[in-house]
């Protein structure tokens, strides 16, 4: 799955849009590398996300296509 995908998907980043600008600006990182928007995430890798002064570090778990608001917390663990 295409990294600005599954960060929209997961509810990481509100919109499509907002996540292929945050990865254009080298803000989203993916094992430790800088990712492109069509970076392919796979379970397993670990994600960093800069927003401001705080950055997210999170574990994908699941990849589905579509999911509900409530299921979305379960495609991914936040480390610490």
């Amino acid at each position: 799955m295409r990294l600005d995908k599954y960060l929209k998907v997961s509810r990481l980043i509100k919109r499509r849009t907002v996540a292929n600008e945050a990865c254009d600006a080298g803000r989203v990182l993916v094992n430790g590398k800088v990712a492109k928007a069509s970076t392919a995430v796979k379970e397993g890798d670990v994600l960093e996300i800069q927003f401001g002064n705080s950055t997210l570090r999170a574990e994908v778990l699941m990849l589905t296509d579509t999911t509900r608001k409530e299921d979305a917390k379960e495609m991914y663990r936040r480390l610490p």
